[in-house]
């Protein structure tokens, strides 16, 4: 166990550096989240046909958008993964005594700590516009832990994905494709209760309902999530769970 834990841990720190040396990415990707909170909230704060119950639009959509901002940013992680393999890296890891599961463990916790960046981002976007942001700290740990997990969860599903199309042109396709449904199919910036039933029917199985839902609960003042916040963490950890044992099982097959 204690070198299941270390070897997580070094792989993660890897990833963190890398981060570091070239934060770049982290910049470009904050620039959505500000489009969105800043305009699209902004003017369909003025539109009355969307139920929110006491909430403003713009408080409604707050953590509807942090949710896409970690997304957007770990949907995409798994291309990194194909350009390892191609640099050769992939194979060096796979020779090592590490098991499989410590190897994706570790670049989810990796995914996850860049989640935490980008929640800071929309964090201080939110305040500057004035959205109604719980500032105590079970809120905001509560925050902390759903962007951590929502993000281990999306960048392990990139990593499947990855291990599956196995080249760079068709998994930028895919992620294309898988995005928007992603999102759109949620409650990120409109409740389920305004979807059709078949809608509404994909928006309850899309993991990304449910990381929303926390954020909701935890994110805003007077904010209400459909369920309860056990079942949101429960269903994104046992997604999680479930992407964690089929990507350590497909992570060896990427150099084939």
């Amino acid at each position: 166990m204690k070198d299941f834990f270390y070897a997580t841990a070094a792989v993660a720190q890897a990833e963190i550096r890398k981060l570091m040396r070239d934060p770049t990415e982290l910049v470009s990707r904050a620039v959505q989240p500000v489009l969105w909170l800043a305009v699209f909230g902004q003017v369909f704060s003025k539109v009355r046909g969307i139920p929110t119950g006491n909430l403003r639009y713009l408080d409604f959509m707050a953590p509807g958008i942090l949710a896409q901002s970690i997304l957007f940013s770990a949907i995409f992680y798994g291309i990194a993964i194909i350009w390892e393999r191609d640099l050769g890296i992939v194979h060096k890891l796979l020779v090592t005594p590490a098991s499989r599961t410590a190897l994706v463990l570790g670049k989810a916790v990796a995914a996850g700590l860049r989640g935490l960046v980008q929640a800071i981002v929309v964090y201080l976007v939110a305040l500057g516009l004035n959205v109604g942001i719980r500032r105590d700290f079970g809120a905001m740990a509560g925050v902390a832990l759903a962007v951590f997990l929502g993000s281990c969860l999306f960048a392990t599903f990139s990593l499947v994905i990855a291990c599956v199309v196995k080249t760079r042109e068709r998994f930028m396709g895919i992620g294309q494709v898988l995005t928007m449904p992603l999102f759109f199919a949620s409650n990120a910036i409109y409740p389920l209760e305004m979807m059709p039933g078949w809608l509404k029917a994909i928006a309850i199985v899309n993991p990304l309902t449910y990381l929303v839902d926390a954020l909701r609960d935890t994110m805003i003042v007077g904010g209400h999530g459909m369920y309860p916040l056990a079942m949101s963490f429960g269903v994104m950890g046992a997604v999680f769970g479930l992407l964690l044992a089929i990507a350590s099982r497909l992570y060896p097959g990427l150099i084939r």
